[in-house]
């Protein structure tokens, strides 16, 4: 018997990618009665669901920052284990994005649909590294969808961050970080290239920091920015949010270079409206030859692509006998890149 094309029983709906014969959504934008979760950043993980399968790291994120907002019953599913929801059945692999992300692998009917959520190819000490799932139909963002977007390596650009506080030995140093996972892998990747120095935190980032320590994740001494004394951040290392290091927050800093770790430090224009002195090209998404190297290894025959750059990707799947196409989901934003 041909099996049944998941065209036939995944549809787009107002409230994101529905799974029929699941009766459930996959990181839906709106409140719904059930919903998959792919990873805690705030435009896949909403609050108001009734029931919430995910990960027990999303779980655990999505607790912290959303309360009782966080979804009235929670299930958690470990990596690789299968689960049974109506007519479907759902495991979660790792995607390599951040703590807990998951991409869902959703089978019904002889054909099996991949739901990547975001991910990334590159090695990261924080979370288990994407695997790639053969599949009938791959679902994937294309946030950096374009071949300009070429992530160079990141220790390389740490490699930047410690060589300027090498130069500028009496400046503070600090790095605009989203708060869930590149604050994290940030603090890592200096550890990793022998910094050992205790670092500073904004007090926005300290409970997620918490969070991963709790999932076995070392950072290292970390001290709180705000009640240290402008002398003993001469020559530090301070990590805030990215709307923090450009406010009155960062003044108090002893002559402070400004740096900021995303992968848009690619476009020199976003780093001089950031006013960022030290841009550095560290992103927690695929970039173009990962995300065209990921098709190649999924194998799947068709490609549908959530938000991102979509046309060039799809383009791209395309030239290479890939059925593809644009779903232009609404409400996933770039902020995290």
């Amino acid at each position: 018997m041909a099996s049944l094309h998941p065209e036939r029983w995944v549809r787009v709906c107002p409230e994101g990618l529905y799974v029929v014969p699941g009766d459930v959504f996959i990181d839906p934008v709106r409140p719904v009665e059930r919903a998959i979760i792919t990873h805690g950043h705030s435009d896949h993980a909403r609050p108001g669901h009734r029931r919430v399968l995910a990960t027990p790291g999303t779980l655990a994120i999505m607790r912290q920052r959303l309360g009782d907002g966080a979804g009235e019953a929670q299930q958690a599913l470990e990596y690789g284990e299968t689960i049974r929801l109506g007519d479907v059945t759902v495991r979660l692999v790792p995607a390599g994005h951040v703590l807990g992300s998951a991409q869902v692998v959703v089978e019904h009917g002889g054909a099996r649909i991949v739901v990547s959520g975001d991910y990334k190819r590159t090695y990261d000490r924080t979370c288990p590294p994407f695997e790639p799932v053969p599949c009938d139909v791959f679902v994937t963002e294309a946030t950096f969808g374009l071949p300009v977007f070429r992530h160079p390596p990141d220790l390389g650009e740490v490699g930047k961050l410690l060589h300027s506080l090498e130069v500028f030995p009496e400046r503070s140093h600090v790095v605009g970080v989203y708060a869930l996972g590149k604050c994290q892998r940030v603090i890592t990747l200096l550890r990793a290239c022998g910094y050992d120095r205790p670092l500073y935190l904004h007090g926005a980032l300290q409970p997620i920091c918490d969070l991963y320590r709790g999932f076995g994740v070392e950072l290292g001494e970390l001290r709180p920015a705000t009640v240290a004394a402008k002398e003993e951040l001469k020559g530090a290392l301070v990590l805030g949010p990215p709307g923090a290091v450009a406010d009155r927050w960062a003044r108090r800093l002893s002559d402070p270079v400004v740096a900021m770790a995303s992968g848009w430090m690619r476009v020199r224009q976003r780093a001089r409206q950031r006013g960022v002195e030290l841009p550095l090209v560290i992103s927690d998404h695929a970039d173009w030859d990962e995300l065209t190297r990921t098709l190649d290894e999924v194998g799947a025959p068709e490609v549908w692509v959530t938000h991102g750059r979509e046309e060039a990707l799809v383009h791209h799947a395309r030239s290479r006998g890939i059925r593809a196409r644009a779903l232009a989901l609404v409400g996933f934003e770039e902020d995290e890149a």
